[in-house]
Formats: structure tokens, C-alpha cells, sequence
């Protein structure tokens, strides 16, 4: 859901498409498909995409070689999700380190509600140019208002998409973690709730270990003292 609404938002594609665009929609003058080189060789021709059609930005995220608030992007994922540089750069890789992007911007945090919606909107901010700050703060070229990119003033960067659309986005994803069923704690079957701390109590009759009589020695009982009865009137009779 917030993958695709930044996909869409940085190169104006949704999947699969999405996963092919360089800046400026230059994958076509590419030498091959975006997705077919490998992550090595994304990095490896960033400094041409930059001087030939002004970014390196390529793939779903825009990812580049290095951002314009932390440096060396790609490297540093490579690093930190422990990649070779080998795998190819296809839509299933561009998922996943798009989403450590995410993760390294807080999205654990602000799903787990220790991170407000504003704060994680700025730090996405920082991550995509095309996302805008939600309220009013310092930018890294200059004082940006609430709708602008945080890069605004560079020359180059600007928001492609109003806040509320962000922030309307983000309420979605917490909606979407709040109605995702949890786990239940099965009931024995004794219909008593189970407690999750301690042991269950059983669910079955434990055998017996002790020396009653049982159903068996009542009934021989009975039928000796039935005996016994009839012998005694016998021996009065004659």
C-alpha cells in the first residue's frame, strides 16, 4: 500500500513498469533493461545516469547512488541488508530494499504508534523529494512550508503530491495494522480459558492408581452375600 503510493509518486508508474523507470524516463536510451543488471551494475553506472540525464535515481523508489541527505544509498543498503551486489535488480530486490528504506525511516516505530504520523512524514521527506514535509520546518537548503519538498530550493526538487494525500495514505496503514486479526489462545477442552502463563489444565481423566473396589468387586460382592443368604436358609430348614 505505501510502497506503491510512493512507486507511483517518484515515477509516475505503478508496478510493473515502475520497477524500469530511471530519471526522466530515460530507460529507454538505457543498455539494457533496468531490471536485468545486476545491483552492482546499477551502482556502477550511476555517475553516467547523473551527468547524462541529470540523477541517478533508478528502479520503483528512485533509488540513487547517493541521496541527497545520506550518502551512498545503494551502498549502504548493500551493506546493511547483506547483499553481494549480485543479485539481479529486479521488482522482488527494489521491494525489499525499499522497504528497509522504510524501516530505517521508522515505519516499525510508527506502526507500533511510537512515532507520529508527522514525524514519519518528514522522514519520508527526507528519503523521496517528491514527498512533501506535513507541517512547516527547516528544509536542507532553506525554510520549507508544510506541502513543500524538504529539498526544495535546490533546483531541481519539488513536491508531486499534496499532504493530506500522505497523510491520508499513512492513516490507511495504521488502519490496516489495527484491523489485522490477532492471535487467539485455543480453549481446552474442558471449556475453561486457557492461561497463557502457566500450564493447561488437563484435557482428559487421568487414570486411576488406587485400590477401590471398582464396578467388578461390588457385583462379586453381592453375589456372595446372595450365596451366603441362601446357604443360612437351607441349614434352618433342615
Amino acid at each position: 500500500m505505501l510502497l506503491d503510493f510512493i512507486y507511483r509518486t517518484e515515477t509516475g508508474k505503478g508496478p510493473p513498469d515502475c520497477y524500469g523507470v530511471v530519471y526522466g524516463h530515460n530507460q529507454g536510451k538505457l543498455a539494457k533493461p533496468l531490471i536485468s543488471m545486476t545491483l552492482d551494475e546499477v551502482e556502477a553506472d550511476g555517475p553516467r545516469r547523473t551527468k547524462a540525464y541529470g540523477s541517478s535515481a533508478a528502479g520503483a523508489a528512485q533509488f540513487m547512488r547517493d541521496t541527497l541527505d545520506k550518502p551512498g544509498t545503494l551502498l549502504d543498503i548493500e551493506g546493511e541488508m547483506g547483499l553481494s551486489g549480485k543479485e539481479l535488480f529486479a521488482p522482488d530486490l527494489q521491494d525489499r530494499m525499499a522497504y528497509h528504506l522504510l524501516k530505517r525511516r521508522g515505519y516499525l516505530r510508527f506502526i507500533a504508534g511510537d512515532l507520529s504520523l508527522k514525524a514519519f512524514g518528514l522522514g519520508l521527506a527526507k528519503e523521496w523529494a517528491s514527498l512533501p514535509v506535513l507541517s512547516d520546518t527547516t528544509g536542507q537548503k532553506r525554510k520549507v512550508t508544510r506541502g513543500q519538498s524538504y529539498y526544495a530550493g535546490d533546483g531541481r526538487n519539488k513536491a508531486l503530491v499534496a499532504p493530506v494525500d500522505v497523510e491520508a495514505i499513512l492513516a490507511e496503514v495504521l488502519n490496516a495494522v489495527d484491523q489485522k486479526p490477532q492471535p487467539t489462545i485455543p480453549f481446552p477442552d474442558d471449556g475453561l480459558p486457557a492461561d497463557p502463563t502457566g500450564p493447561l489444565p488437563p484435557t482428559s481423566t487421568p487414570p486411576r492408581t488406587g485400590k477401590g473396589w471398582g464396578c467388578l468387586g461390588w457385583s462379586i460382592f453381592g453375589l456372595v452375600v446372595v450365596a451366603g443368604l441362601a446357604i443360612a436358609a437351607f441349614t434352618v430348614r433342615f
